[in-house]
């Protein structure tokens, strides 16, 4: 059972991850957050060191909102291959999911963290990192199963998959448009046909 103190601490991430990733670490202030969770000063820094501290874990708390049911999604199917289908159809809706959320935030804490915090970059670097690992585990899995050819470099392939994914979600939040998505699933589900399957 949580103690008090950890209910506390996940309330104030809960309230604060949203501003964070829609606002940006620079833009948002201890007061934005004292007048969302109706708390005081001393109570966010009795939780967390400091701003900083706070930044990284609410920024852990929404990519896990996002993930986590990216993740479900690929336990549909076993096979590798489907997998990748499995990916492109979760980001096929990933606008409008996210956009509750306040956006992308790989995209905005990253770029917003660029510019203004090198540790927090360093925390957005990590988790593509890992999703580019995850990309690379799924292709070379479905070269060891005989379902993509071995010709494939599966962390190349990974890392250009990523780099649309994230390309399409900058565009589709820039001009408000899902075109940007879906078309970019569309090149990836041929990229999947017609170089990765055998």
């Amino acid at each position: 059972m949580s103690t008090k103190s950890q209910l506390t601490a996940k309330y104030i991430i809960e309230v604060s991850a949203p501003i964070f990733n829609k606002n940006g670490y620079a833009a948002t202030s201890l007061n934005d957050i004292t007048k969302a969770t109706g708390l005081t000063k001393g109570a966010i820094y009795g939780n967390f060191k400091n701003k900083e501290d706070l930044a990284y874990a609410s920024f852990k708390y929404m990519v896990k909102s996002l993930m986590k049911p990216l993740s479900e999604h690929l336990k549909l199917s076993k096979s590798p291959i489907q997998k990748l289908f499995l990916i492109t159809d979760f980001y096929r809706n990933y606008y409008p999911f996210s956009k509750q959320l306040g956006g992308c935030p790989v995209l905005n804490i990253g770029v917003d963290a660029n510019n203004s915090n090198s540790d927090l970059l360093n925390k957005v670097r990590d988790t593509i990192q890992r999703i580019q690992d995850k990309l690379c585990s799924i292709i070379e899995t479905g070269i060891e199963e005989g379902e993509i050819s071995t010709e494939i470099n599966a962390m190349q392939y990974a890392k250009r998959i990523d780099t649309m994914i994230q390309g399409a979600i900058f565009m589709t939040y820039t001009m408000n448009d899902e075109y940007y998505m879906n078309d970019t699933m569309n090149q990836i589900d041929e990229i999947i046909t017609n170089e990765l399957k055998l």
